[in-house]
């Protein structure tokens, strides 16, 4: 199970070094400073909420996991496929997916899965129901392929690997280095993260909150447990 290092080191990493993404064009790198990122306030409503399921659902699931931890890849591989079966795709539960982020690797992973979902309330529905089903699909496959990815000499060679991923969802270069260039959306993600984090008192990953209780990685035969417990009564 990862844990979290404090939140103030957190933050400081993303706004300070994280966005060095090398541009498909001419390969060199972009980057903003912690002085240039904490000037104003951030806009956190650009930020919007993963969910699946029936937001009307009885119980609701909040998961927060990190696109670099190895135990919310084996989640993602082996408890959360029968998750969606049974009770995400069922209406039983809301699913809630916040990101968590370690590292600048995790920071780039949301920010693909993100590349070309609308902002404001104005959003086309159906362009945005096709952003969330692209943003699922994309951090399944970066779950899949965490290993393989994150298996890179460098920092580089790592957003080549994120950049081959998007570049499978049907996104083109100019569009994942558009995404990941953002330093807009890069700090509303980190305060994002920050706040849940603090509120729901997460300090490592998965950690889930069901219900308003907070609950450790677990098998799922045991998440059946809970959740059937919960929506019995």
């Amino acid at each position: 199970m990862n844990k979290l290092f404090p939140l103030a080191g957190a933050l400081a990493l993303a706004l300070g070094a994280v966005l060095f993404w090398p541009t498909s064009n001419s390969g060199s790198l972009t980057a903003f400073g912690a002085a240039e990122a904490q000037e104003g306030e951030v806009d956190t409503s650009i930020v919007k909420e993963m969910t699946q399921g029936d937001p009307d659902a009885p119980v609701t699931v909040i998961e927060y996991a990190s696109a670099t931890c190895p135990h919310c890849a084996n989640f993602h591989k082996n408890v959360y496929p029968q998750l969606k079966e049974n009770y995400i795709d069922t209406g039983k539960i809301e699913f809630v997916y916040r990101e968590v982020y370690f590292d600048r690797f995790g920071l780039w992973a949301g920010m693909l899965a993100r590349c070309g979902m609308p902002r404001g309330d104005d959003a086309d529905e159906a362009e945005m129901e096709t952003a969330e089903k692209r943003y699922f699909g994309l951090m399944s496959i970066m779950f899949d392929q965490q290993k393989q990815w994150l298996d890179a000499e460098s920092p580089a060679g790592i957003a080549e690997n994120l950049s081959k991923i998007g570049r499978t969802a049907g996104l083109s270069a100019e569009q994942v280095d558009a995404c990941l260039q953002d330093a807009e959306m890069a700090q509303a993600l980190v305060q994002v993260f920050q706040e849940n984090a603090e509120a729901d008192e997460i300090n490592s990953t998965p950690s889930f909150i069901i219900n308003g209780e907070k609950y450790s990685n677990m098998p799922y035969d045991e998440f059946a447990e809970t959740l059937d417990g919960m929506l019995d009564n």
